[in-house]
């Protein structure tokens, strides 16, 4: 039962530490762009993407689901027509660049 007991702790305290760097990593990203950092700026967006996989993962969300998620999301977020997708074409040109890589 001890044991038991431990491993489910030990996994709360994960998935607590992985919302905290999450969080961490957000506020990094602002820093960076407050000071118009473009190498800190890109360093932290990949830490968010990274931490918000492996937290997606300890919650239960393998990569390739998330994967499946995202580009779900992306179609959903260009039908519902975003400036950012009606002004630039961000979001479609991001879900080619995934359909790319496959």
């Amino acid at each position: 039962m001890f044991s038991q007991e431990s491993d489910i702790l030990r996994r709360l305290r994960l998935i607590e530490g992985l919302k905290a760097d999450l969080l961490t990593e957000v506020g990094n990203l602002y820093q960076a762009m407050a000071h118009n950092h473009r190498e800190a700026i890109g360093e932290a967006l990949a830490q968010v993407v990274i931490s918000a996989y492996i937290l997606g993962r300890r919650l239960g969300i393998d990569y390739t689901e998330m994967d499946e998620i995202v580009n779900c999301r992306l179609g959903y977020n260009i039908n519902q027509e975003p400036e950012v997708e009606r002004w630039f074409g961000d979001m479609s040109e991001y879900r080619r660049h995934l359909r790319q890589k496959r």
